[in-house]
């Protein structure tokens, strides 16, 4: 069976078999028999690339953080990650660089940022906004299912990819899953990698 650390728009942990493109972490999450007991540990949650350094990991390691699974960085954004510090450090720059930028705050440290988004993830706000006043990268809801807008469309997401492409109507008033401080940071310019 595929372990819980798959996760989806929403920031729920999901079973499937179906890595994704990136990893990412929000600390030990697992007990001693791999099973999830909390949705996060602290604050830092990150986006790290599959790849660094050589470095090797037997995932969901006794007392070690928990490795989490993203279809891409859109999905990671959405669940409320940031890119890495050390993996992803110059994506982290312009990351920084455009979300406070676009949400006029001056921040000294990572940590403050962290403690903005957490705000953000613990209290989820699903925003009603017309579709048209949103970037490309940001997720929807729509009929119950997350779905990406991209290119004037919206694309249906799934573990496996993205499916269904619907053009809505660019007035449709549509609630919005990525965090808001994130939309914001990607209409000012930062771009999610597919």
């Amino acid at each position: 069976m595929p372990l819980q650390n798959r996760v989806d728009p929403y920031s729920n942990l999901c079973r499937t078999e179906f890595r994704g493109q990136l990893m990412g972490n929000r600390g030990l999450l697992h007990n001693e028999r791999q099973e999830i007991i909390r949705p996060w540990q602290l604050k830092r949650w990150i986006i790290c690339v599959l790849d660094f350094k050589g470095r090797q990991r037997n995932v969901m390691t006794k007392g070690r953080y928990t490795e989490l699974f993203f279809t891409d960085e859109a999905t990671a954004l959405s669940a409320g990650h940031r890119p890495c510090a050390e993996c992803q450090r110059d994506k982290l720059s312009l990351f920084k660089k455009y979300w406070t930028a676009a949400n006029g705050i001056s921040i000294k440290s990572l940590t403050e940022m962290d403690d903005y988004l957490h705000e953000e993830r613990i209290n989820p706000v699903k925003q009603e906004i017309i579709l048209r006043e949103l970037p490309d990268g940001v997720f929807i809801e729509y009929k119950g299912e997350p779905y990406l807008v991209l290119n004037k469309f919206i694309h249906r997401w799934t573990f496996e990819g993205y499916k269904q492409q619907i053009e809505l109507m660019p007035s449709e008033v549509v609630k919005v899953l990525t965090p808001m401080s994130i939309v914001r940071s990607i209409r000012e310019g930062y771009l999610p990698s597919n």
